[in-house]
């Protein structure tokens, strides 16, 4: 049920699973409510939503690293992108923010190699969105990585359209290296070290050996 806080429990990690269950009903609701376009739900919505995400504790500024800090990161990620939230439906001009914060989106959606729901919010945006420097960007990434040209990928880091992007950049850069490892692993049993290198877009053996040991772990 989604009518009413729930019932702490004594152990905090029971909490915690019923603050996040409580926001993804609600924010299931409030898309249910804008889909229908009732703004008086919707808004009443909005405003719970934000008071629960302040009890998760992985968010800003605290960031803990709570048992449910990978979900309240995506949960909360998910809302503050949710299309709802950035649609004025035309009775105030577009934030200067909105196309360089949705192209990061899409970036953390490529990055976690989400391909469906990377265009899934693409098809959203406007046609003029796509000429939008920062969208513009993410969408030549994602038509590199398709292609598997991944040499293009590591090099657009830095050409990064916003500051921002250079987290996403790095963990795009560890997406593409775990699909050039996995493809190697199926065909080759044995591959030297120079080579394996090589492949993986490494240029000192210490990069490398800190991949191996970190993926190895």
């Amino acid at each position: 049920m989604c009518s009413g806080p729930k019932e702490r429990q004594g152990k905090q990690g029971a909490a915690m699973d019923s603050e996040l269950e409580e926001v993804t009903c609600k924010f299931a609701w409030f898309n249910f409510e804008c889909a229908r376009d009732e703004l008086d739900a919707s808004v009443a919505l909005l405003a719970e939503l934000k008071v629960l995400l302040t009890k998760f504790g992985s968010l800003p500024p605290s960031f803990k690293k709570t048992p449910n800090a990978v979900a309240e990161l995506k949960l909360a990620i998910s809302l503050i992108f949710s299309p709802h939230i950035w649609s004025s439906s035309g009775m105030i001009p577009p934030s200067p923010d909105e196309y360089p914060i949705r192209g990061l989106y899409l970036l953390k959606l490529l990055a976690d190699n989400k391909i469906a729901d990377f265009h899934t919010e693409l098809e959203l945006l406007p046609l003029e969105a796509l000429n939008h420097p920062c969208i513009k960007y993410v969408v030549e990434l994602e038509q590199s990585f398709m292609e598997g040209a991944y040499n293009q990928l590591i090099s657009a880091r830095e050409a990064i359209p916003h500051d921002t992007y250079v987290y996403f950049m790095d963990h795009l850069a560890d997406t593409v290296r775990y699909e050039i490892a996995d493809c190697t692993g199926q065909a080759y049993d044995y591959l030297p070290v120079k080579d394996a290198k090589k492949m993986l877009m490494f240029t000192s053996d210490k990069e490398f050996l800190e991949y191996i040991t970190e993926v190895n772990r």
